[in-house]
């Protein structure tokens, strides 16, 4: 593809817009990237974006319409099959089909997660702590040696959870800490993702920040 052939449209705080940039990022792809305001969403966007959400990915064609990609998951395997560097999924069928599960399975793990960050009282709070906790649970069973979720090789998996896990670094480590007790591989998998430069790049410098201000405005009872 020419250079700048590629458009993410994205907002500083989305966590599947992250899963797009880790891709583009670990695949060294040049993007544009163009920040909307999801509170006051511009006509341009609601005209591309079928549900309204980001990320969109803008792919220009010469000398024919730019085609648009919506949905995170979708946009990264989109990624992953036509541009360079290292593949992102398993070659072999049975394990694809399997990776993919687990994203899949990101889903409800992301919502539970993002239910304990916001809860506004004790009771949601300590249920939503369980539904996650339990999820991370059966990510322990999955894992092996690392430090990625399928060993040495940095993959889609890796990508989807990384911006889930991001939260979990900022937040205070009193509240994060006892979440992940007892679960040594997703911890090690949730150290090795923070540091990977990919994720590191994929937010802007000031994340924190525009994250706990978030929590903040949200009322989250973790902010306080």
């Amino acid at each position: 593809m020419t250079d700048k052939s590629l458009t993410l449209i994205s907002h500083p705080l989305c966590p599947f817009v992250q899963r797009a940039a880790i891709v583009l990022l670990e695949k060294g792809v040049p993007f544009e990237r163009i920040n909307v305001d999801l509170s006051a969403k511009p006509d341009w966007f609601l005209a591309l974006s079928p549900t309204g959400k980001v990320p969109v990915l803008k792919v220009r064609r010469p000398g024919e319409d730019d085609a648009i990609l919506f949905e995170s998951v979708v946009i990264c395997e989109y990624l992953n099959e036509t541009q360079g560097g290292a593949a992102m999924y398993p070659d072999d069928a049975l394990l694809r089909a399997r990776h993919r599960a687990w994203i899949e399975f990101a889903t409800q793990t992301m919502a539970e997660g993002w239910q304990f960050l916001h809860a506004k009282d004790m009771a949601t709070a300590d249920a939503k702590r369980t539904a996650f906790r339990d999820r991370l649970a059966k990510l322990e069973a999955e894992l092996g040696d690392g430090p990625y979720f399928a060993g040495a090789d940095f993959g889609l998996v890796d990508a989807v959870y990384a911006p889930l896990f991001r939260y979990f670094g900022i937040i205070d480590a009193a509240i994060s800490a006892p979440i992940f007790d007892g679960l040594p591989r997703v911890t090690a998998w949730r150290a090795a993702l923070a540091n990977r430069p990919s994720v590191k790049d994929a937010v802007l410098d000031n994340y924190p920040e525009l994250f706990r201000e978030h929590l903040r405005q949200q009322g989250a009872m973790i902010a306080a």
